[in-house]
């Protein structure tokens, strides 16, 4: 059946889902109805230009927010480009003051607004919202409408000024992305829940295991993980025990590099036994290694969200019983660089393994670890 035979909306959920292998879209349907001809097409043009997927990914979910909200705000879709009053009112129904909301109920984002994109799972939590995250969209909004060969005012003094004032208005602290960090102990505890052959143990085994001894890798590169990334290396030479299995994972385009760099990370031993398990179980010789499993055992060909690995990392916790809302999949990202840390490993070696780029983000973990067990942490032990 040719797209010409299908109704718009019908038509946006084809094309979606011919971009789902690089772009996973769970919403398709819903998005088809809420994005426009010329929303998609400039989704297709980027995946065609190669931009990375975690950044796909982010567009697309920044865009159909800022249509569900346009269409809220303002009874029509976007217009491209913005005028600088459509900016100014982004900014003013996502930063706002508490304090002035109690004594002007007019303050932020209107009732009937806020309800139509709590309706449509756009908004879960109450009060203003994180100015990184409206930053984040306004950047967004500035990309798409440059893909479009357009010009915005997004650099506006205007604009800048508002959001600057309103994120003075607006004080939030700065949380972690985990609270605790899944260190090599709390590691242990969340294996000793994968101890079945089942084949959802199997696979949160390797999921926790990998993450965590490759470097700490981000949840979207686990869940976006594919066989074809895994190269089996010669075995690793210990002194009085077998060989150990080693692999490599070839993780292409990350956060940190383009296009042209093919970083390389080394799994050894246990971690490579693990994931070897599962792979066998689940019968995977190609494409994605992390899959969904139904309630009947069976494998999905689809891989995982990358939320899901968050669920995973939480739902282990929790059988482990640790506070789930503590530990999140960062919390492998900084375990690792904590252990490595407390076990003497230096810096640039676990950077190595990490990919960390900053010096001084991955630094901070080493200073916390040698602060906390250092002399002056010590002086009444």
């Amino acid at each position: 059946m040719k797209s010409a035979g299908r109704n718009p909306v019908d038509r946006r959920a084809h094309e979606l889902d011919t971009i789902a292998a690089v772009l996973p879209i769970e919403r398709r349907e819903e998005l088809a109805e809420l994005l426009t001809d010329q929303d998609v097409k400039t989704l297709r043009h980027l995946v065609n230009e190669g931009m990375g997927d975690n950044t796909l990914r982010a567009l697309t979910s920044d865009l159909a927010y800022l249509q569900a909200w346009s269409l809220a705000a303002t009874h029509n879709a976007l217009p491209w480009p913005a005028p600088e009053a459509l900016l100014l009112k982004f900014v003013a129904h996502h930063l706002w003051d508490r304090a002035q909301r109690e004594l002007n109920p007019d303050h932020g984002m209107p009732p009937d607004v806020e309800r139509s994109l709590r309706e449509q799972g756009f908004l879960r939590n109450d009060g203003p919202h994180a100015p990184a995250t409206v930053q984040r969209r306004l950047a967004s909004w500035s990309t798409l409408t440059k893909w479009r060969g357009l010009d915005g005012l997004f650099s506006s003094p205007a604009v800048k000024s508002a959001i600057r004032l309103a994120v003075r208005a607006t004080p939030r602290k700065r949380r972690r992305k985990s609270a605790k960090a899944v260190t090599g102990d709390v590691l242990a505890k969340m294996l000793a829940t994968c101890a079945r052959a089942e084949l959802r143990d199997l696979r949160d085994r390797a999921i926790l295991m990998l993450g965590f001894a490759s470097g700490g890798r981000r949840r979207s590169e686990i869940a976006g993980l594919r066989r074809e990334q895994l190269t089996v290396e010669q075995p690793v030479s210990v002194e009085n025990a077998p060989p150990l299995p080693s692999l490599s994972i070839h993780l292409g385009r990350t956060k940190t590099r383009g296009t042209e760099d093919d970083e390389i990370v080394y799994l050894t031993g246990r971690p490579v036994e693990a994931l070897n398990a599962w792979l066998t179980a689940a019968k995977i010789e190609n494409g994605s290694v992390f899959r969904g499993i139904d309630r009947w055992g069976n494998v999905s060909r689809r891989p995982l969200d990358p939320k899901a690995i968050n669920d995973i990392v939480k739902l282990r916790a929790g059988m482990a019983g640790l506070d789930p809302s503590e530990f999140s999949a960062h919390g492998l990202r900084s375990g690792y660089l904590t252990e490595a840390a407390n076990r003497g490993v230096p810096l640039p070696e676990a950077m190595e393994q990490s990919r960390h780029r900053s010096l001084q983000q991955a630094s901070g973990y080493y200073n916390n670890a040698t602060r906390r067990s250092g002399k002056a942490a010590r002086l009444l032990s």
